[in-house]
């Protein structure tokens, strides 16, 4: 029944900052996945008899691997397999049940906010005991298996069917088939004022959340529609597709544009949000306000008190490295620890495991908590309504007064996709070459106070993360940092985030392009990036 499969290793699966990410047709490849999958299970010890956790955000060939993953785990020995109804559980939802149910760890099969299909994104990624990415230690053990790996383990037996809530033997283990939804949404009531939530909603304020094909559509139709009363419809492209209706589940202002249309328009929602494919990311919107990610980060640390599950108030707050400094304000204000990481969630793990930060946020639309190890998209919808319902003020309201109170940092993303590898690495290369010269230089009237390669080093375990990004600081406050991305499947993407500190309220309505627009030239002009690449402006402003 548990047959040994000979294989040849693939030298391509190096994970990511979240896992290992790729095409569909590299994942179909034969034995590609299996030999993934097989090199997580080698690299991990003393798991036998464990429960491992498995779900996925419904996208095209999420159900084979699921399939794949569940006979795998049998013939591993884990003893009991956790699995979202369909094959669905979103990335909080899935480290919610890790965490509750005490699982060894999970696997998540998801690409995030990548496009789905038959030609599209697909990944892996494993996540821990705390219910969070896998660390570095870790990873680099699978990737270093799967270069090596020679035989795989599987259970010979009929796929299970997915879609039937209970429990089942496959090859001696237990699978548990669960409902995906019913433990998130009872975390969440747990956190957050449904009551006042809901009497919001009564009172006229018009609600929409845009799950854009995607994983949160019944997550979120359970909490909006059926628990907080919002008229159903409210919540929109609700029901997930493996190919996401042709979204690109990216909720930001380019791929949910139509949203922020609608509730910018005289008639339309007083509020609205969006997710991502995986439900960990968001993008909030209110009557006449975007609101960046830096900033929803900010309010919610500055008001966090409103929410029950954190009316005792907040240990610490932790940011990724090109963040924006807004939250820092918040921390100083209130007294509280401030952590700068590198981009990925997984460094907010040991800050959040030792009680020193509470709530973290990355400015690529992701904030969380510690209630799970992942960000959370429909966590920070709800953090947003609970505010609203306890201010009684709207998001424009809201986000003004927060910059009357702390100042605005004006901040931008400028992401070059698909750029060649070899150009982009090379840019890198020689900006890292310039470092030590820029300080002192000016531009203009900006005129350089540091620059260097951010490295990080943990305070709870030690370990030091270099290369994390190129930071260039100038006299003032303001900043410009590069880096490469890591959670795209081809080619490269650039991303140059520009911010700068304006304490004067008065100059609080100007335009953000406009008011970054001699950083962004500069930003150019020191690491020659439109000559490098070809590119004349960049794919996506955020």
């Amino acid at each position: 029944m548990i047959k040994t499969v000979s294989t040849t290793p693939f030298q391509d699966q190096k994970p990511g900052t979240s896992g290992l990410r790729k095409k569909v047709p590299v994942f179909a490849q034969v034995n590609y996945a299996e030999n993934f999958i097989q090199s997580i299970f080698d690299s991990l010890e003393d798991f036998a008899g464990q429960t491992l956790v498995i779900g996925g955000d419904g996208r095209y060939y999420n159900r084979e691997v699921i399939q794949k993953a569940i006979k795998m785990a049998a013939a591993a020995g884990f003893g009991k397999v956790m699995v979202g109804q369909g094959g669905i559980l979103s990335t909080p939802a899935a480290s919610n049940i890790i965490r509750k149910y005490k699982a060894f760890g999970g696997i998540i099969l998801s690409a995030s906010h990548n496009p789905g299909g038959p030609t599209e994104d697909f990944g892996i990624k494993y996540n821990i005991g705390n219910g969070g990415p896998a660390p570095e230690k870790i990873t680099d053990a699978i990737f270093a298996r799967s270069k090596v790996i020679d035989t795989y383990k599987i259970a010979e037996v009929a796929d299970l069917d997915l879609d039937a809530i209970g429990t089942f033997d496959v090859a001696g283990m237990t699978v548990e088939v669960i409902d995906p939804v019913a433990d998130y949404v009872e975390l969440m009531e747990q956190l957050f004022d449904f009551p006042s939530i809901r009497a919001l909603i009564a009172s006229g304020v018009n609600v929409v959340i845009d799950s854009m094909g995607a994983v949160t559509g019944p997550y979120a139709r359970q909490i909006l529609e059926t628990r907080l009363g919002a008229p159903e419809g409210s919540v929109r492209n609700a029901v997930p597709l493996p190919d996401f209706g042709g979204h690109h589940p990216d909720p930001n202002l380019v791929h949910a544009k139509e949203l922020y249309d609608d509730v910018m328009s005289p008639d339309g929602p007083h509020f609205g949000a969006a997710s991502d494919g995986d439900g960990d990311r968001n993008m909030i919107v209110g009557k006449g306000m975007f609101v960046t990610p830096s900033d929803s980060l900010a309010i919610i640390a500055a008001n966090a008190t409103v929410a029950p599950g954190y009316a005792r108030g907040i240990a610490g707050i932790a940011r990724s490295m090109p963040t924006s400094a807004a939250a820092d304000r918040v921390a100083e204000k209130l007294k509280i620890g401030m952590y700068e990481t590198p981009t990925g969630w997984k460094f907010f793990g040991n800050l959040l495991d030792a009680g020193k930060a509470t709530v973290c946020g990355e400015e690529s639309f992701g904030t969380g908590s510690d209630h799970v190890r992942e960000k959370d998209g429909l966590w920070a919808v709800l953090f947003w309504l609970n505010i609203m319902a306890a201010r009684n003020e709207s998001v424009e309201e809201i986000v003004k007064s927060h910059w009357a109170e702390y100042g605005r940092n004006y901040y931008s993303r400028h992401d070059y996709e698909e750029v060649d590898s070899d150009a982009a690495n090379l840019l890198i290369i020689a900006l890292r070459d310039k470092l030590a010269t820029l300080p002192g230089q000016s531009f203009g009237a900006l005129k350089v106070a540091t620059a260097d390669d951010f490295a990080y080093h943990d305070p709870i375990d030690g370990s030091v993360s270099k290369n994390q990004g190129i930071r260039i600081l100038f006299e003032g406050g303001s900043r410009v940092v590069f880096r490469l991305s890591g959670t795209g499947t081809s080619g490269a993407t650039i991303r140059v985030y520009v911010e700068r500190y304006e304490p004067d309220a008065s100059r609080h309505a100007i335009d953000t392009q406009e008011a970054l627009a001699d950083l962004i030239a500069v930003a150019d002009q020191i690491s020659d990036l439109r000559k490098r690449t070809g590119r004349d402006k960049p794919t996506v402003i955020t």
